[in-house]
């Protein structure tokens, strides 16, 4: 199965230097980052897209750059599925974008957080949102 997701990066303006935050969701009881399958008849960019401003309310938003790509697997009824994931860094088109953010219940997200990139590294709960998380600092690094 393939699906794709997003490091949505923000930039504020707090005490005497910018800050760099990403946004995390909190799913199922732990931190997590912005992902969903990909439709018939959809692109990569448009899955990654449309799922993140689904599951945050941010929109709209634009891709700055590709990733990486993660693999995990899951049982879903039974069955073992193998799941790959298409990441990129996005940020929202418009400063007022992140007015509407909203959790999309639904899909079990109770929560939205900013959060500095260091400790939202530490913060994802699974290992491939580390490696995710790792390759976000690694872009936006000096």
């Amino acid at each position: 199965m393939k699906a794709a997701g997003g490091v949505i990066i923000r930039q504020s303006h707090g005490s005497e230097r910018i800050q760099r935050e990403v946004l995390l969701i909190r799913r199922n009881g732990v931190w997590d980052l912005p992902k969903g399958k990909l439709e018939s008849g959809e692109s990569i960019d448009e899955c990654a897209i449309r799922e993140v401003e689904e599951e945050t309310g941010v929109k709209p938003l634009q891709l700055l750059q590709p990733l990486c790509e993660t693999f995990h697997t899951y049982r879903e009824d039974g069955t073992d599925i193998e799941k790959s994931t298409q990441w990129y860094l996005m940020s929202a088109e418009q400063e007022d974008a992140f007015q509407d953010m909203v959790p999309q219940r639904e899909a079990g997200i109770t929560e939205l957080r900013w959060e500095s990139i260091e400790p939202a590294l530490e913060l994802v709960h699974y290992d491939n949102l580390k490696q995710v998380m790792q390759k976000v600092a690694d872009a936006v690094s000096p």
